[in-house]
Parts: C-alpha cells; sequence; structure tokens
C-alpha cells in the first residue's frame, strides 16, 4: 500500500481542496485589531474569519492518545519516501485535527473509528493499535484497507479507514510538502512575444501592424 496507489485509490477528489485550503489557512498573532497592517495581511477574509480561526487554534478535540494513533495511521498511508516526507512532517494530524473542529460531522466518526481500532488491536494483541508492533498495526490496517476484499464484520473499520485515509491525502496535498511532491509549480512570469506569425498568416492578418 504504496503513496503512488494509495493516491490513484484515491483519485484525491472525496473532499475538496479548495474548501480544505480555505479553512486551514492560520491565523496570524496580533497585538492590535483591526489595524491597517491587520486588514492588509488579511486582505480578503473577514474578521469573523479570523476571530473564527483563532478561536479552532484554541480548542483541542484529540486526546494524546488520540493524535499518536492518528500520526501511525497518517504515516502509513502516506509513508516518507525518497521524494518527499511523510504525512506527519507535513504535519497532517494536526491538519485532521483542526479539520475535525471546522466541520464537527468529522467528530463522532473520527473518535469512534479510532476507539474501534483500538478496541480491534487489544482483543488481538492485547494492546491499543499505536502501542502495536509495525508488523501488527499493517496486519490489521491490510484488513480494513481495500473495502472489495475486507470481510463484513471489518466494515466499521473500512468506513473509518476510508475518512482517514480521505483527510489524510487532502492535508498532504494541501501543505507545501505535498505541493512539491507532485511537482506542481504554480504560476510563472512569462514574455509575451505577440500572436504567432502563423495564427496571423492562418487569419489573413500578417500585414496588419498592431
Amino acid at each position: 500500500m504504496n503513496r503512488r496507489d494509495s493516491i490513484k485509490a484515491l483519485g484525491l477528489t472525496a473532499i475538496s481542496t479548495s474548501v480544505l485550503i480555505d479553512a486551514c489557512k492560520p491565523s496570524e498573532t496580533k497585538t492590535d485589531t483591526n489595524t491597517p497592517q491587520e486588514a492588509t495581511k488579511e486582505a480578503g477574509r473577514e474578521h469573523w474569519e479570523i476571530e473564527r480561526d483563532k478561536e479552532l487554534h484554541s480548542e483541542t478535540f484529540f486526546t494524546s492518545h488520540e493524535m499518536a494513533t492518528i500520526t501511525v495511521l497518517a504515516d502509513i498511508i502516506i509513508p516518507k519516501d525518497g521524494v518527499s516526507g511523510s504525512a506527519s512532517d507535513a504535519k497532517v494530524p494536526e491538519f485532521i485535527e483542526f479539520i475535525v473542529k471546522d466541520i464537527p460531522e468529522h467528530k463522532i466518526p473520527m473518535r469512534g473509528g479510532l476507539k474501534w481500532l483500538d478496541l480491534q488491536c487489544l482483543n488481538r494483541y492485547q494492546k491499543t493499535f499505536a502501542e502495536a508492533s509495525a508488523k501488527e498495526q499493517i496486519a490489521m490496517i491490510d484488513e480494513i484497507a481495500y473495502p472489495q476484499k475486507a470481510k463484513p464484520e471489518m466494515k466499521p473499520g473500512v468506513t473509518f479507514f476510508n475518512r482517514m485515509r480521505n483527510l489524510t491525502a487532502s492535508g498532504f496535498y494541501t501543505s507545501k510538502i505535498g505541493v512539491t511532491d507532485i511537482g506542481y509549480a504554480g504560476n510563472a512570469p512569462n514574455q509575451w512575444q505577440g500572436v504567432p506569425d502563423e495564427v496571423l498568416k492562418q487569419y489573413g492578418m500578417q500585414d496588419v501592424k498592431i
């Protein structure tokens, strides 16, 4: 279950990237309120958006144990390789913490899924998922990572892992590391040389001076 196979399966369409980018713009620390400098830094953003970001960043949803589990899962989904860092290197666990607070419908499914995963591992290995060995963790994930192959009793885990995988991919590929990983260069300055001669000739405008 390497990075390339994972991303091919996802199609990177499960969650709107543009929505997630907007949702995860970090708030800046400021000493004054509504100053011209602040307005310049936050151009294009409403005051309520800035305040909401501050509020969400001040809250904590996941416990330290849940965050440790999310970190292990994220790095299994997108591990470090010769091209780029891992999901945790790209701050994906922090991204997931923010998104779950920003989109509350994720809260119950994520917390419930993490508990389901721990119970499965406790029954099998007498350890939580985060405490299990790497081999045990992969064995557990193999049972829920492939929906078409999963056993019926693994359906809750499949549903949870699908959500976890979607959030991980969305967080990674909206980060600086992820954007570099796919080779996206963005817009670049160019020099306009005018309409190509062959195009002007096609429309009989080769002698027209603009």
